[in-house]
């Protein structure tokens, strides 16, 4: 269960707004956090808490294949994104991180700056504590829920290379 504050964003935020190319020199979680989504809102990481949730509408993540961007947003305290539709090698770099991400149009476009959400990805629930919205996605298969509860692909190999 995930439960935060919004950030909200529009259509089309690509991973150079995500975590700009000039910090691409480090992979560092922390450093690329200092910097997460500064392309599109500079003074986002002085207003994000940890747990808070990032709302966006359609293509989240478009651009290139750069897996800092995800990796920038889960550093930086986000407990989730939810977006009307998200760029599909973005989707896949979530996962493989450990960020979990929703796909619920209506949730996204029910969406305002600083509302509070609750979200069961197990479940593909969603409720607006704000507006009092509630919605329904597809939730994650046991293996995404796997992946994620393990922290990342990498981590959910290790667990089950051990467990041999």
């Amino acid at each position: 269960m995930v439960r935060g504050k919004v950030h909200l964003f529009g259509g089309d935020v690509n991973t150079d707004e995500i975590i700009p190319a000039r910090y691409l020199t480090t992979s560092d979680p922390s450093a690329l956090a200092a910097h997460c989504m500064e392309g599109a809102e500079p003074k986002f990481v002085k207003k994000v808490e940890p747990g808070d949730v990032v709302v966006a509408g359609e293509n989240f993540g478009c651009g290139s294949s750069r897996e800092h961007a995800p990796i920038a947003i889960k550093a930086a305290g986000i407990s989730c994104v939810v977006a009307a539709s998200f760029a599909r090698i973005f989707f896949r770099n979530a996962i493989n991180i450990g960020l979990p991400i929703v796909t619920c149009p209506e949730a996204a476009q029910d969406a305002n700056d600083g509302d509070e959400i609750q979200i069961d990805p197990a479940k593909g629930r969603l409720e607006n504590l704000t507006t009092g919205g509630r919605f329904t996605f597809e939730p994650f298969s046991e293996e995404i829920q796997a992946i994620i509860a393990a922290g990342g692909l990498m981590a959910f190999v290790k667990n089950q290379m051990s467990g041999r």
